[in-house]
């Protein structure tokens, strides 16, 4: 029978309605986001109901304006730390074995390896034997058996290097790294719904919608803030000064003329950093406090215990900060770092320190300015592209079905309030190509429709009466229906898994699109017809 239980005319309707208020605020766009914003800062407002939903859909950067980077992460860097914070540990194990392998001394090389040269040439493979106990079992996919470190003799000298498959495990980590610091500095901003993903082998996309220049969103993520504590060996020296191998020589932040002597090796690292705020000095002079984990406190406190009077320099990025005397002991891990800084300076490293160091250095390959003029220009467009569709497709189902091309018009109104209820319900980000899915999605919406009655035109004819052809109707057009939509969900689904950046964005809204528009005529538009039926009891239809 012609006919629809009372729990689902009651969950249809639920659905509708939940999703057209889901789609509500995005009508009053600038109102709700002012309200999000107040709420994020704990302000109250007024703009917006609170017991309303207040999630929007994400405008993108073809949409809003915004900055596009590209950058390159030099994994590279990374191999040189490595070797760099391997020295000691091979240092001290080859001197408590000097009886054997005679003196040691640190040639130089590349980067990416420690070369040592033994006075007693003759015992290069007893050295390498006693440097193996510091390879380590690579962790990652198809690295089972394999260590961290190989160990060669050339010459007279042993030759330290990354394994092969240490390499790849140490670029994905690093990518990884990356990825994550970028997107925790760009949250720290407060910006909304950036894209952050990698491309290729060693390469970042960076869309960040809202944000003033590609340049200011370069000042934010390309310091790589590579925050060390360092001993002192001479202060305040010339460029010209000697360096010999193990040390550094790195110029003053507040005097680019002025250099101090390093040990390269640093006592503490950023990355053992666990908060950075700003703050002001006891002179009244805007500063940064900062506090390290257990370990990085234990290494400070010991350090600081065990030099007290000498310099200790604070450097960052390759510039000494600050190279305050040891007066004591400084236990519990926790700090401040002085300077000539503005208090924009002090928020600004503090973010940087508290969202964790790059582990390695960004070349940017490409730079894009779209400004919020032009985004204008792209929504006029899309509403003008979705205006005219829907207009053509109302006139084309009310000249060819009447009462019941109205219905359809009624569903696909819903339709479309229900794909800007899912779209703001799951956080999704609508760009150029999202606007062209739901363009094609209002084509496609009535597809279904017009299979349902044009399967009811040809039961009429041979049906015993309209509810019986309104029944078979839809009977028979739904598997057409479902086959039909489910090979276009397919293909939306392989362009979101195979695709990126705009592909995505067009693939979400077209098999969201998909899924509204068979809800909304299977069962909208079936409603609304019954209940008209129900309510006329007519004796003939015409369709």
């Amino acid at each position: 029978m012609l006919q629809i239980a009372l729990w689902k005319r009651s969950l249809i309707l639920l659905l509708c309605v939940g999703g057209l208020l889901l789609a509500l605020p995005n009508a009053f766009y600038s109102r709700v986001e002012n309200f999000n914003d107040e709420k994020l800062l704990n302000e109250t407002s007024d703009g917006w109901p609170s017991f309303l939903p207040s999630s929007l859909v994400n405008l993108g950067l073809d949409l809003r304006g915004g900055a596009h980077l590209l950058a390159e992460v030099q994994v590279a860097d990374v191999y040189e730390q490595r070797m760099a914070a391997l020295w000691p540990d091979v240092r001290d194990i080859l001197r408590s074995e000097r009886n054997t392998v005679g003196t040691i001394r640190l040639q130089k090389g590349k980067l990416d390896e420690l070369r040592i040269r033994l006075s007693n040439s003759a015992e290069i493979e007893t050295g390498i034997n006693f440097l193996k106990t510091l390879a380590k079992p690579v962790s990652g996919v198809g690295s089972v058996g394999k260590v961290d470190l190989d160990f060669v003799g050339e010459n007279d000298e042993i030759v330290v290097r990354l394994s092969d498959a240490e390499r790849r495990a140490t670029d994905d980590r690093t990518m990884q790294q990356a990825l994550e610091i970028i997107r925790r500095r760009i949250d720290e901003v407060g910006t909304r719904e950036p894209t952050i993903q990698r491309q290729g082998y060693n390469r970042i996309l960076i869309q960040v919608p809202g944000i003033g220049s590609a340049s200011e969103l370069k000042q934010l993520i390309g310091t790589t803030a590579q925050l060390t504590f360092q001993p002192v060996i001479a202060a305040r020296v010339n460029s010209g000064s000697l360096i010999s191998v193990g040390q550094e020589l790195l110029p003053a932040l507040d005097d680019p003329a002025e250099f101090y002597l390093l040990n390269s090796v640093a006592v503490v690292t950023g990355e053992e950093l666990v908060d950075a705020q700003p703050s002001f000095d006891q002179n009244g002079r805007p500063a940064v406090n900062f506090r390290f984990n257990p370990s990085g406190a234990r290494k400070f406190g010991d350090y600081t215990s065990e030099n007290i009077g000498n310099p200790f320099a604070i450097v960052l990025d390759e510039e000494v900060i600050s190279a305050p005397t040891i007066q004591s002991h400084i236990p519990g891990g926790s700090g401040i770092i002085t300077g000539s800084f503005t208090i924009e300076e002090s928020t600004e490293l503090a973010i940087l320190l508290r969202a964790g160091a790059l582990p390695a250095g960004l070349s940017f390959l490409e730079e894009r300015t779209i400004g919020p003029e032009l985004g204008a220009d792209s929504i006029k467009a899309g509403k003008v592209a979705c205006i005219v569709a829907f207009g053509a497709v109302l006139v084309f189902m009310v000249a060819s079905y009447g009462l019941f091309g109205l219905f359809a018009n009624v569903a696909l109104l819903i339709n479309i309030g229900l794909i800007f209820g899912l779209l703001s319900g799951i956080g999704a980000t609508l760009t150029l190509p999202g606007i062209a899915g739901i363009v094609l999605t209002i084509g496609m919406a009535v597809d279904a429709n017009v299979l349902i009655f044009e399967r009811i035109r040809e039961e009429l004819v041979s049906a015993k009466g309209p509810a019986r052809a309104i029944e078979l109707g839809y009977e028979k057009a739904m598997s057409a229906i479902l086959d039909a939509n489910l090979t276009t969900f397919i293909a939306a689904v392989i362009l979101f898994v195979m695709g990126s950046g705009p592909v995505r964005g067009f693939s979400i809204t077209l098999g969201l699109g998909i899924i509204t528009s068979v809800f909304t005529a299977i069962f909208v538009t079936r409603l609304l017809v019954i209940m008209w039926f129900e309510r006329r009891r007519p004796k003939t239809i015409e369709v």
